[in-house]
């Protein structure tokens, strides 16, 4: 019974063997049809996708060379761009810088060891305007002139910041403590001018002149003139008029001189003053108030010598 269970079991083995082998020989593909259908790219299509990747590479490393120079030649760095440095407090720009378009910013200031210089070919304009966007303000400095419009102008010190010019359109205020005119010419003055002193320099003489016009100096309560320390002449090339119509003219010195007078002459009847020498005159006045000396005598002699009258 052993051995003929053997033979069954080799039996098993063997159709076993064989559905196996049948098996794999039904899966196998046919050699005729392989060449049918090649698979993968070849001929001018391979060469072409070749040219696409070597092309695709050379411009991957220009850009890339490109990208480098650019940021070697512009100076990008962390803070910033070339002369352009980004900080806490706001954007830096170091050397000379070019505008091409508008710049809108809150504050411009210069480094601390050197001047804030605005330069143009043109001129340098500075406007203000208001939240409504209308201007406000405007200073122009050009290559003839620096022109500024607004409705008040200030200069002040720079320790107090006290005003030391102002001007609007009703008044003009100097607030220095000295005003210094250096033109040969002097100020000029198209209308009348107000002031409580006037005064020369320490050594200098103080002269009002009017070369073709005549000088009037008015005030409600009196103009004084003084010299404390020195002359005072008052000089007219046809004449001085002193004239008060409610009060007197006093002349208060220690002498008073008329030069250049004119001299009146008459006979006296004395045949003993008659050659005598006439060291005294008396002080005559004609009718219409021009002074003229007359010789002394006993009693006046104006009208003896009036004749000097009928020639003025």
């Amino acid at each position: 019974m052993d051995r003929s269970t053997n033979l069954d079991i080799e039996e098993l083995k063997m159709t076993r063997e064989q559905y196996i082998l049948a098996t794999q020989q039904n899966n196998l593909p046919r050699a005729e049809n392989a060449h049918l259908y090649p698979v993968g790219i070849y001929g001018w299509r391979k060469r072409c996708l070749y040219f696409f990747v070597l092309l695709l590479l050379v411009t991957m490393i220009v850009n890339l060379a490109m990208t480098i120079w650019i940021l070697k030649v512009m100076n990008f760095t962390v803070d910033g761009m070339g002369n352009l440095r980004v900080t806490k407090k706001g954007i830096r720009l170091e050397g000379i810088s070019e505008f091409l378009l508008p710049l809108y910013v809150k504050e411009i200031h210069s480094r601390k060891d050197s001047p804030l210089v605005l330069q143009s070919d043109r001129n340098v304009t500075v406007n203000a305007r208001n939240h409504m966007g209308q201007l406000t303000g405007q200073l122009t400095v050009g290559a003839d002139a620096v022109e500024a419009q607004c409705k008040r102008f200030e200069v002040r010190a720079s320790e107090d910041g006290r005003v030391l010019f102002s001007a609007d359109e009703d008044e003009i205020t100097i607030g220095a403590e000295k005003l210094k005119v250096t033109g040969t010419e002097g100020a000029v003055f198209g209308h009348s001018v107000e002031t409580p002193h006037i005064r020369a320099e320490p050594s200098q003489d103080l002269r009002l002149e009017s070369p073709t016009r005549s000088l009037i100096m008015e005030a409600p309560r009196g103009v004084q003139v003084s010299a404390a320390a020195g002359d005072f002449k008052a000089a007219c090339r046809k004449e001085l008029h002193l004239q008060s119509t409610e009060g007197e003219i006093f002349l208060n010195a220690d002498t008073i001189r008329l030069g250049n007078l004119p001299t009146g002459s008459f006979s006296s009847s004395s045949p003993s003053s008659s050659h005598s020498r006439q060291p005294v005159y008396e002080l005559c006045v004609c009718p219409n108030g021009k002074l003229y000396l007359s010789p002394a005598g006993v009693g006046s002699t104006c009208q003896s010598s009036s004749n000097i009258c009928l020639w003025s």
